[in-house]
């Protein structure tokens, strides 16, 4: 076991950084950041999008040489030409963005590249063992032999936390480890991190979610703009001190206005059959100028019901109504008319990631224009809406794979924007996005409601369904399990009705 050294005063610090700086082209992403952890401690480090945190990790994890600057561990000054070198040295990342192989099985992708061999051949059983055993530890219950591919999001964020975890790291960097995962998966995550602490492991938390900064870390580093500005101490450690130190000024809340005159039904699902015709029938309404918030726990259906309204599944019954005109057909009848769909998993089916940002914002209006482009018409369009999502970027002409997570979910958002627009579903729009990107995203939505807009909005953020919910459908077991007014909202009330097993709603 790595001793905690806290109670060894004379060690030297198991983690520290002295001076990085990094630039890129005429962007200086860090400047001179100092910061150092103890082994057995959890830090967090918070900022806004362009911060400089996934750089400083992706330094620390070998991925990005800095500049300048000297990083220790245990006392020992290190250099690397790479990952493996970092690995190798005991410090293992958690990326946010899932970096696994579909087509490889469980526990191959754990082991990829540390396969265990008997008699220089692949150990099989060894392999899988091993692999059962850290699956264990995370709490997922998936067989090793298991092919990652069809697995859903939150089993892959688990995945990829054992993978970091076996390689018995001295430091630990997580980079948004909950993003995906539900609240029962989150509070295991949280006891095997007190477990990794009892055992000395210094760890690195990244995350936008504040909650769980004030459940977990010992101390709070703040950067802005490249440089490290604040350091917030255990008891000083509050939802509004954060707020402050990243942003200077706080979370933009709707004021619900718009929902006092609403329009006309702009949505209107009726006997709804999602993944089969023995499926129980899903209804519900969504009004122009009303922010509806679709809830219930993981696993629930919430992302297969606006799938389904979508046209990305197939539809086994019932009756789509686009401003009273029925909705037939697939996505493409979906689009033209009027309905729009920000998906959770941005990367995989809600970006062209190899695309320019130019391309990503402008891809609903150039397929709608026909094959004939007019680049000229594209750029003013792309800059418009960079301009009106304060998307930050150096150019619309670089890969949007180079954005920040939260600039990449504006330019999800953005290229919606460009159309004719009556009903968007958002499913989890501010997944893995910082504290001052939700706040721009929250304006975004609110505006657009405000302008007769219909949406409806995937959330488990209880935080975000208080900040810009007029009302909330909560789902349980793909069944309505009950709808609340803004005045009926509580945490209580929607665990009531989340937890009504198979049990739709009456009246």
């Amino acid at each position: 076991m790595i001793q905690p050294q806290a109670d060894n005063p004379d060690q030297p610090s198991r983690l520290r950084l002295s001076g990085i700086s990094k630039r890129f082209g005429s962007t200086q992403a860090l400047s001179n950041v100092s910061m150092e952890v103890e082994g057995g401690q959890a830090i967090a480090v918070i900022g806004e999008n362009g911060a400089g945190k996934s750089t400083l990790m992706k330094v620390l994890a070998g991925i990005v040489s800095p500049d300048q600057g000297q990083i220790e561990l245990d006392g020992q000054v290190l250099s690397w030409s790479g990952p493996r070198d970092a690995i190798d040295a005991g410090i293992a990342l958690i990326h946010q963005e899932l970096n696994l192989h579909d087509n490889l099985s469980v526990a191959e992708n754990l082991f990829l590249g540390r396969e265990p061999s008997r008699f220089g051949l692949l150990d099989r059983a060894e392999l899988r063992r091993t692999a059962s055993s850290w699956l264990d530890r995370v709490g997922l219950s998936v067989s090793p032999d298991a092919p990652v591919g069809p697995l859903p999001i939150a089993s892959k964020q688990l995945i990829e936390i054992a993978r970091a975890l076996s390689t018995d790291a001295r430091v630990v960097i997580m980079d948004e480890p909950t993003s995906s995962l539900s609240e029962e998966e989150s509070l295991r995550l949280f006891e095997l991190i007190e477990r990794l602490r009892e055992e000395g492991v210094a760890i690195l938390y990244i995350s936008h979610r504040l909650h769980e900064i004030i459940r977990l870390a010992d101390r709070v580093e703040v950067l802005r703009d490249g440089e490290h500005v604040e350091t917030l101490t255990k008891g000083n450690i509050t939802h509004d001190s954060m707020v402050r130190a990243m942003v200077g000024r706080d979370l933009t809340r709707r004021s619900h206005e718009t929902a006092k005159e609403c329009l006309e039904p702009r949505l209107t699902v009726s006997g709804l059959k999602v993944g089969s015709r023995a499926a129980p029938p899903v209804d519900l309404q969504v009004l122009g100028g009303e922010v509806v918030a679709l809830v219930g726990l993981v696993g629930a259906g919430r992302t297969e019901i606006v799938e389904t309204i979508f046209g990305v599944r197939e539809r086994f019954g019932g009756e789509i109504l686009i401003d009273s005109e029925p909705l037939k057909g697939g996505v493409d009848s979906a689009i033209a008319a009027g309905l729009a769909l920000v998906p959770e998993d941005r990367k995989r089916t809600g970006l062209l990631i190899q695309s320019s940002v130019r391309d990503n914002a402008t891809i609903v209006s150039m397929t709608r224009d026909g094959v004939f482009r007019n680049r000229k018409t594209e750029r003013a369009t792309a800059a418009e809406l960079i301009d009106r999502l304060r998307v930050k970027t150096a150019s619309q002409e670089i890969e949007i794979a180079s954005l920040s997570g939260g600039n990449q979910q504006k330019v999800a958002l953005a290229k919606w924007l460009a159309g004719d627009v009556k009903v968007l579903m958002l499913d989890e729009p501010t997944r893995g996005v910082d504290i001052g990107a939700k706040s721009e995203i929250y304006e975004v939505i609110d505006q657009l409601a405000s302008q007769g807009m219909g949406v409806l909005v995937v959330s488990s953020e209880m935080e975000e369904v208080f900040a810009i919910a007029d009302r909330v459908i909560v789902i349980s077991d793909g069944c309505v399990a009950g709808e609340l007014t803004r005045s009926e909202l509580t945490e209580e009330a929607i665990m009531r009705l989340a937890v009504a097993k198979g049990e739709p709603a009456q009246g």
